[in-house]
């Protein structure tokens, strides 16, 4: 039996792939154990155990940027983040740590490079963040889903996706999800999501240009967000939902979405062939824009910045790709050519390599951090 740790948190970005990950490892290897290291923060907390997978957690600790007296405390919880995971890594016998970025997978990459123990990284953004930076420094194996993701030794495996997504027929299911929205089957959809908290400017400018797309002939299922201020208009062909417990759905019976453009949301509406406006997050590292970057330049997608996506460009923008269905269709075909639908598979081959090779973080062709990196002198600026 295979042991295995995955490790990693925080937001969706972070906890998707791994439990798509997570379940497809099973399903190949019915008699493996699967443990999952997170923080008692994260999303992870409630989606774990919800998935039936044993969760350890280990301290949230982001890392620091400026000197605090958080940055200064770092290093001692950072070393002692590390020891946790090391013996969790020997009392339970495990055999290859998976990392997906977030909190908890720095001290996972040390505790294995440490251990010798095989490492596998997977890095769902464009452009990388700290801790699969640090990562990728201790391991040959490193899973990007974007292609252009700049990380040493690469493979392009994709986004592992949620068995919803992946085994989606949208022709079959379109059906279904008219019925379930309470929409025409005789009308073109358009989805308005800005992930599971929502995007306040978003909401605010579909919520004000409504009208004027429905005009255009189509029908609109907006996802607005848990913390959504929209209020409901009650217009005939505009469903507002706080929240989509069938996301699938919503995918299915979508002919374009206007979009934030998470990884996440990229790799699925790009695996199933959802054309899309996508409207990056202002706030960050600006990971949203290049995460769009590929379906954009394959004429699958537009990106339009968060502060010229006012009922204006609604008007002069949006519309005239609403009233061209010859383009709205070939845009989606675009979009089916760009995306990957074996993700998971891809990620978990990779993951079967380690483990077959045995190969250990310290096999890895670049130099691992030195001793004292896991204490915490890390040079966020030599991880770049």
């Amino acid at each position: 039996m295979t042991t295995y740790l995955l490790a990693g948190g925080g937001t969706a970005g972070h906890v998707n792939p791994l439990l798509a990950t997570a379940d497809r490892i099973v399903d190949r290897h019915p008699d493996a154990a699967v443990l999952v290291l997170g923080t008692r923060e994260g999303l992870e907390a409630r989606l774990v155990p919800e998935r039936g997978y044993e969760l350890l957690t280990v301290a949230r600790l982001p890392f620091p940027r400026r000197l605090s007296p958080s940055a200064v405390r770092f290093p001692g919880a950072f070393r002692d983040a590390v020891a946790q995971t090391r013996a969790v890594i020997r009392d339970r016998g495990v055999d290859v740590v998976v990392g997906f970025g977030g909190y908890a997978s720095a001290p996972a990459y040390i505790a294995a490079w440490q251990e010798k123990v095989p490492l596998v990284v997977h890095e769902a953004n464009a452009r990388p963040g700290i801790a699969n930076r640090l990562g990728s420094r201790v391991t040959g194996y490193v899973g990007v889903a974007f292609e252009g993701t700049a990380l040493r030794n690469k493979t392009h495996v994709g986004m592992p996706l949620r068995r919803e997504i992946e085994r989606l027929d949208r022709h079959a299911a379109r059906a279904e999800a008219i019925s379930y929205f309470g929409l025409d089957p005789a009308k073109p959809t358009l989805l308005v999501t800005g992930g599971s908290t929502g995007a306040r400017h978003i909401n605010a400018t579909v919520s004000e240009a409504i009208t004027v797309i429905l005009g255009a002939g189509w029908q609109v299922v907006h996802i607005a967000g848990a913390k959504s201020e929209v209020v409901d208009p009650r217009l005939a062909g505009y469903r507002l939902l706080t929240y989509c417990d069938r996301m699938e759905l919503a995918i299915a019976v979508a002919d374009l979405a206007v979009s934030r453009a998470g990884s996440a949301t990229v790799s699925e509406f790009s695996a199933v062939g959802v054309p899309a406006v996508y409207i990056p997050y202002p706030v960050g590292n600006g990971e949203q824009r290049f995460n769009a970057k590929d379906v954009v330049a394959a004429g699958g997608a537009i990106l339009v910045d968060d502060a010229e996506f006012t009922p204006d460009w609604v008007l002069h923008g949006l519309v005239p790709i609403l009233r061209d269905r010859a383009l709205v269709a070939e845009m989606a075909a675009a979009t089916t050519g760009s995306g990957m639908l074996d993700g998971a598979d891809r990620m978990v081959d990779l993951v079967d390599r380690a483990v077959e090779e045995r190969a250990v973080p310290d096999d890895a062709p670049h130099t691992p951090p030195t001793d004292d990196s896991p204490n915490g002198k890390i040079d966020t600026d030599d991880l770049s």
